[in-house]
């Protein structure tokens, strides 16, 4: 490709592509996105009112490493784009037993504290003066980082693809790739569903959930899973916003979970992370018969003042779910002319500011001290659920 324009067709307008896309812009390649659209896509898993920002990783050393650089580069295009889309409302995270070593939330406070950052440890007294929604008889040990919060998902995506298209980035929509053009193990581009050709030096996968539907090969390490998410509107929002009620994972390991304050149109967005189903990502995307029910107990138990809030909508979150929960990001170990950028396991999103330049590296072969960690690999190994939990 030297002494010509290098060209990349990147498959999918979520935050993984576009993110991706423009950093590879950025550094001189030609880029063209396809996606079905609109944009932001409502099936995609990056498009929803909000996404946990957080770098409480267990003892995950390099996660929390990444989010420690991702965290200022979310108020930092808080100010470029003069809209306060991560709020840094702060991180509660509880547990139903005293802390211990071995326990997800404890190795979280560990790993804090020995990086310096100011968490606030809560006993069940604090917990009730605090936050007082909660059932502090339930929670006897906890802590709040505030250096942590959420971000307006679907708003953030939308600023992502203006940022692309004013860097030169081109978006098509109306485009859904029916299979790769594939000849002797060399990929040229993709063959659309209605039967065009477009072509590039390099086809980038970042289709979320639908990634291991387009590459077979795949489903091996990856596949689509539901998750269940309810948006509940509370008969007095005021009830339910900072700094009396923030974003929260309630014994994440053992319950699956997690919420957020309410937004300004007075939702309050409540989700499980656990073992999900795995889909077909184009299915309806209903919730299953009992989830509803499984939040209802989980409210009147640990939070008695929503459990009869109106279920205002209910969906399925898709992940694209790795074997070890880690992203998979490079070139294609068997195909020339194909990388992927998937695998986000339920807590892709808060890497949104950093994601591009690791998918850039790992293309272009710079070094780069995360992506070796979320390079194409043999699945060898499975994380356990509570170290790499998901938050969407």
């Amino acid at each position: 490709m030297t002494g010509r324009e290098r060209s990349v067709l990147v498959v999918g307008a979520g935050m993984f592509g576009i993110a991706s896309a423009t950093a590879l812009k950025e550094r001189g390649w030609r880029v063209t996105v396809l996606d079905p659209g609109p944009l932001p896509r409502v099936e995609a898993a990056s498009t929803d009112i909000s996404k946990v920002v957080r770098m409480d990783y267990g003892s995950d050393a390099l996660l929390t490493d990444l989010m420690e650089s991702a965290i200022p580069r979310w108020l930092d295009w808080n100010r470029r784009w003069d809209a306060e889309l991560y709020h840094e409302v702060g991180f509660l995270l509880l547990a139903r037993q005293p802390m211990a070593a071995g326990g997800f939330e404890h190795a979280c406070l560990q790993t804090l504290n020995a990086r310096g950052h100011a968490v606030r440890r809560l006993d069940a007294a604090a917990l009730r003066e605090w936050f007082p929604a909660w059932n502090a008889a339930l929670y006897p040990d906890g802590y709040l980082n505030p250096a942590a919060g959420f971000v307006e998902s679907g708003r953030a995506l939308s600023r992502m693809i203006d940022d692309a298209r004013a860097a030169g980035v081109a978006i098509r929509t109306g485009d859904r790739v029916a299979r790769l053009d594939e000849e002797g193990g060399l990929v040229r581009g993709v063959v659309t569903a209605a039967g065009e050709r477009v072509t590039a030096d390099l086809t980038l996968v970042a289709a979320g959930a639908w990634t291991p539907v387009l590459l077979p090969h795949l489903r091996e390490v990856m596949w689509p899973v539901a998750q269940p998410v309810f948006h509940l509107a509370p008969a007095d929002p005021s009830a339910w916003r900072p700094p009396r009620f923030t974003v929260w994972a309630a014994d994440i390991a053992a319950t699956g979970w997690y919420g957020f304050p309410a937004n300004e149109n007075g939702i309050v967005k409540i989700a499980n992370h656990g073992p999900g189903r795995r889909v077909d990502p184009d299915a309806p995307r209903t919730i299953a018969k009992d989830d509803e029910d499984r939040l209802r107990a989980f409210l009147r138990e640990s939070l008695p003042g929503l459990a009869g809030a109106t279920l205002a909508a209910s969906k399925t979150c898709l992940y694209c779910d790795s074997f070890d929960g880690d992203f998979w990001i490079g070139l294609d170990r068997d195909v020339r002319g194909l990388a992927v950028a998937a695998g986000d396991s339920g807590h892709g999103f808060k890497f949104a500011p950093v994601l591009g330049e690791i998918v850039a590296d790992a293309i272009e072969g710079v070094p780069n001290r995360f992506a070796a960690r979320f390079a194409p690999r043999a699945p060898a190994g499975r994380k356990t659920e509570e170290m790499r939990f998901g938050m969407s």
